[in-house]
């Protein structure tokens, strides 16, 4: 099994949006039972918190479930239980190095799975109040990142 932890810095807005998002992909592939799918925040604010109101109704508007998705913080332990640990940001990568402690070589930044869109990070709806903007990159980054692990996982 393959496993992709999201990970942002409330764990409210683009990381629970990745994981709704990756999730309904990966169910229309027919691959759940194949690829784990969790999302962390960097930091403890919202811990046990549902996704920020704008996160939730950008998903349903596309017609995404975020049911069973809860604020977490990030854990030691989520090094060795996931395969591809993504950052939103610089400050979620450089939180994530501090963390692990070693030469995590697990650690992606999600703007390189959209290299083509020429951002640095994704930009975050908290203090923006783009989710439409976050949710265009989340889309593009999470088809990217499920045709990477296809093509380099034998899944079925």
């Amino acid at each position: 099994m393959v496993s992709v932890l999201f990970v942002c810095l409330g764990n409210i807005c683009r990381s629970p949006m990745a994981e709704a998002v990756f999730r309904h992909y990966v169910h229309e592939a027919g691959l759940s039972k194949h690829i784990r799918i969790d999302s962390a925040g960097t930091g403890n604010w919202h811990v046990g918190e549902p996704p920020h109101h704008g996160t939730r109704s950008k998903l349903k508007e596309k017609g995404i479930s975020y049911e069973g998705i809860y604020a977490r913080q990030v854990t030691i332990e989520d090094f060795d239980q996931f395969d591809y640990i993504i950052g939103m940001d610089e400050n979620n990568i450089q939180s994530l190095h501090r963390l692990a402690k070693d030469n995590q070589t697990n650690i992606y930044r999600f703007v390189d799975f959209i290299p083509e869109f020429g951002y640095t990070e994704v930009p975050d709806p908290w203090y923006t109040g783009d989710f439409d903007e976050t949710y265009r990159l989340v889309e593009a980054g999470c088809k990217n990142l499920l045709d990477k692990i296809i093509k380099e996982h034998p899944l079925k």
